[in-house]
């Protein structure tokens, strides 16, 4: 990655890598905040992200909330229960050496649905089941349907198009961003995490892949505008669109790319395209189903005529007629069309696999196997399209779900655990196998952090940190009970940060529940260490410049 100071030409590399933590500034005690930011800094982690939007549609008795979105009206809260803990975070980030990006809506808003009438109940909120206290979970700090709900509309994707809505959240980006416009612990603004045409309201038929793009657009025009400081970036999960007409088309440069060195080839970066994705998915397939023969192991996906195995053909036709929903569009999503904005500085994507299909099952493969395979693939992809238009690209949230997280586990458009004792597995039945065990996870992340690396993105985030220790004086988030023995006060209650079934718990006052989970936290900054020291060095110089 290129950081340009907005009112300067000095440009410097930053790679780097970081871990997300929506939940911070909604903890009770300061000292958890410090201590938490303490123990990610002595990681080597350099970049941390986290929500910096908490929208209620009424004030609620106890914890944090930014903003009281009601009836159309908006009321920001200044309060030591509002933006006086944020403030806190990003002056404790500062202190510690570490960056923040900082989100500013989500997507995902699925409590939407146990407040309103307007829209018939969503099968994603389960009556019958009991949801955990307020901003436990990431997709309970409102977002994009509580504004669309609380001012009267009923499709998600008015969200993009109605003015009075944009309005209102240009006037709270304003009073976030005007906050912390000198800050040196800012990393970027980030517009919103995971934007796309679908949420938990309905959608309308005219959101295209442009209705996004164009939103995109006109919010970092806005910011930047009233920012020049920071970078403002694009926090979406990466999907793309082969086929879609472009706002931002990527056209040749003005000026050409210097000459190579001698015996050198010059670089040259296409866009990713459908007869690419459609090539390698077969090649895939090919090299596993040999792999497979070898090992004695193939399964056959056709018909046996006369004792031999012919091919239906039917899965190479679905294969070429649909590529999937991270690649055709049916999102509403062109990630490198919004790349290609001029006043967005970098793009991101995502991996869960466990949420996010990136690629066909291959039959030779096991359920894990493919969860891990296509998620390579993924991350190569999104390389090349960022490289086609010339910007950095970071993964800004990976995650494998684990079979013994599998309990806490909430998709991010659900407000329970479907896989927990006491739902009964009353969504759809999975086996356990379905999901990476803790040797899985460790060779799954490590695979994803070297092709990230080979791949040159600006920077890796896990999703999501965790630690244990942490103080609960209210109800607020629901967060763990764990053994005291050796808590640090007598009769203190020792609780775990929250966990929607990707947390990796730190070692805080001797408990760990997960062992070797640090360890997989420390594997993650192995591959970028040596680059982010000196980035760091180079980040300052550049705020200094400003």
């Amino acid at each position: 990655m290129r950081i340009r100071c907005a009112n300067t030409l000095h440009h410097s590399p930053l790679r780097f890598v970081g871990t997300n933590l929506y939940w911070l500034p909604t903890l009770d005690s300061n000292d958890d905040i410090w201590n938490m930011l303490k123990n990610i800094s002595d990681t080597g982690i350099k970049v941390i992200r986290i929500w910096a939007f908490n929208d209620v549609d009424t004030i609620p008795e106890n914890g944090t909330w930014f903003q009281l979105v009601q009836n159309g009206t908006t009321t920001i809260n200044d309060g030591p229960n509002g933006l006086q803990k944020l403030d806190t975070v990003i002056q404790m980030a500062e202190q510690q050496g570490l960056y923040v990006i900082m989100s500013l809506t989500n997507n995902w808003y699925p409590f939407v649905n146990t407040t309103t009438t307007t829209s018939t109940p969503s099968p994603d909120v389960l009556a019958t089941v009991t949801s955990p206290p307020r901003n436990t979970l990431s997709n309970d700090y409102g977002g994009m349907d509580l504004y669309v709900n609380q001012f009267g509309l009923q499709n998600h994707d008015a969200f993009y198009t109605n003015n009075e809505i944009l309005t209102a959240f240009q006037n709270y980006t304003q009073q976030i961003v005007l906050r912390y416009v000198n800050s040196p612990a800012v990393f970027s603004w980030e517009l919103a995490n995971d934007a796309r045409c679908n949420g938990t309201l309905p959608t309308s038929t005219t959101c295209t892949t442009q209705t996004i793009t164009q939103w995109h657009a006109v919010m970092a025009a806005f910011i930047a505008s009233i920012d020049s400081n920071h970078i403002v970036s694009a926090g979406t999960s990466g999907f793309q669109c082969t086929d879609c007409p472009k706002l931002y088309p990527i056209t040749p440069t003005a000026s050409p790319t210097p000459s190579p060195a001698p015996g050198k080839k010059r670089n040259k970066v296409t866009p990713l395209t459908k007869e690419q994705i459609i090539r390698q998915r077969a090649e895939s397939r090919r090299q596993n189903r040999a792999a497979a023969k070898r090992a004695g192991t193939l399964k056959e996906d056709g018909v046996r005529i006369r004792g031999r195995w012919v091919s239906t053909g039917i899965s190479v036709y679905v294969t070429e007629i649909s590529i999937g929903p991270t690649t055709d569009g049916s999102t509403g999503v062109d990630s490198q069309d919004i790349l290609n904005i001029p006043n967005i500085g970098f793009g991101s994507f995502q991996v869960f696999p466990d949420q996010n299909s990136y690629a066909p099952d291959d039959p030779n493969l096991s359920p894990v196997q493919n969860k891990i395979q296509s998620s390579l693939t993924w991350i190569q992809q999104s390389a090349q399209s960022a490289a086609a238009v010339g910007k950095p690209v970071v993964l800004n949230g990976f995650g494998l779900v684990t079979q013994s997280n599998l309990n806490d586990f909430v998709p991010f458009n659900l407000t329970y655990a479907p896989y927990a004792s006491d739902t009964g597995n009353i969504v759809r039945q999975s086996s356990s196998s379905d999901y990476a065990d803790d040797s899985d996870q460790e060779s799954g992340y490590s695979s994803f952090l070297q092709m990230g690396n080979s791949a040159g993105l600006a920077g890796v985030m896990q999703y999501q940190w965790g630690s244990t220790g942490v103080t609960q004086t209210s109800s607020t988030i629901q967060l763990d009970e764990l053994d005291t023995t050796n808590s640090p006060a007598s009769g203190a209650t020792l609780v775990a940060s929250p966990n929607d079934g990707y947390s990796m718990y730190v070692l805080r006052y001797g408990v760990n529940r997960y062992p070797g989970s640090l360890n997989v936290i420390v594997l993650i900054t192995q591959p970028f260490s040596r680059s982010c020291s000196r980035a760091r060095r180079q980040w300052l110089r550049i705020h200094k410049d400003c």
